[in-house]
């Protein structure tokens, strides 16, 4: 009965009109500064802007470059798979040119400042997250395509990307989550509060997940901005907000969503300001909060627009 998901989200992507596959949106560049969310705040983050360029095709080269404080740009060409966990260092930014991938590789952002990470597939990390961020401040995760494998346990991958142990001012955009069991944790657990209140500052914009079973996101204790999402195939829960938790979604469409928006599975509630989100017949019974501001600009599309807009989330930058 384990693999019963995997069988009705076969039968609802079945309802629903493919996605195109984006073609590439724009040529970026290695300087480019986060200007979207969170960590736009903070004294910004810039990643490895003004320092030394590497380009790797191995884990071991590709683990060796992202060592250490100094600023550094890293390239990643090519494919590379491996086991095991990678510690990113600060003042680094992480970018995949045209078709890179890393598989079955852990990035781990902790305890360090300014990392961006943008235009890379990861995939299919046994027993870990894609990418992890804890005790870590101002990262900006971009362009990215994450994915595991509906086929295997639930807990044979864990999380696409999660962010813990009191990280901040971190923002996700133009992200492709997809075919993966748990998508994105904000909070490791109820009785991490000490170090997590006042923290979590997480922003989740312009992003796309299909075939998710949940945690798109989940937040405890922190303060979540959902905007310009599309969510399609979404099997148990979408965007749960809890442990007081406080989320502003707006701009954003669900399709064969199962609980879009709600608050469950925590002892204690969070909350969330909703305008302008197309349930598409689903449901939103997550406590109700005030619409709370943000220390930065944005804009956004409106519900009606999300699923064009996000069609370019993913790997779809030129480096």
């Amino acid at each position: 009965m384990k693999f019963l998901f995997a069988a009705t989200i076969a039968t609802l992507a079945s309802l629903v009109t493919a996605t195109p596959t984006p073609t590439v949106e724009k040529r970026a560049s290695p300087s480019d500064a986060c200007t979207i969310g969170y960590a736009s705040t903070n004294g910004g983050t810039t990643g490895g802007a003004g320092g030394t360029t590497t380009t790797v095709s191995s884990l071991p080269a590709f683990s060796s470059a992202v060592k250490g404080d100094a600023k550094k740009i890293v390239y990643v060409q090519g494919n590379i798979s491996g086991t095991g966990s990678i510690r990113v260092g600060a003042n680094t930014s992480i970018l995949g040119k045209n078709g890179a991938s890393i598989t079955g590789v852990n990035l781990h952002i902790r305890q360090v400042k300014n990392v961006i990470v943008r235009n890379l597939k990861l995939s299919k990390v046994k027993g870990n997250d894609c990418i992890t961020v804890n005790e870590a401040t101002n990262v900006w995760l971009d362009h990215l395509d994450l994915s595991g494998d509906l086929n295997v346990d639930k807990d044979y991958y864990d999380g696409l990307i999660d962010i813990t142990h009191g990280a901040d001012w971190v923002t996700v955009s133009n992200t492709y989550f997809h075919d993966h069991w748990k998508a994105s944790l904000v909070g490791h657990s109820d009785s991490n509060e000490d170090e997590d209140s006042g923290k979590l500052h997480v922003t989740y914009a312009n992003c796309k997940y299909v075939n998710i079973n949940s945690r798109t996101p989940s937040l405890r204790f922190g303060t979540g901005h959902i905007y310009n999402n599309y969510f399609e195939n979404i099997a148990t829960s979408g965007v749960n907000t809890r442990m007081g938790a406080k989320v502003l979604v707006e701009s954003s469409t669900f399709v064969n969503a199962k609980r879009a928006i709600t608050s469950i599975d925590s002892d204690i509630d969070g909350s969330a300001a909703v305008r302008d989100v197309n349930l598409g017949g689903s449901t939103n019974d997550a406590p109700s909060t005030s619409a709370f501001s943000v220390p930065y600009a944005y804009s956004v599309v409106g519900s009606a627009n999300a699923k064009s807009a996000t069609s370019s989330a993913g790997a779809t930058l030129s480096f």
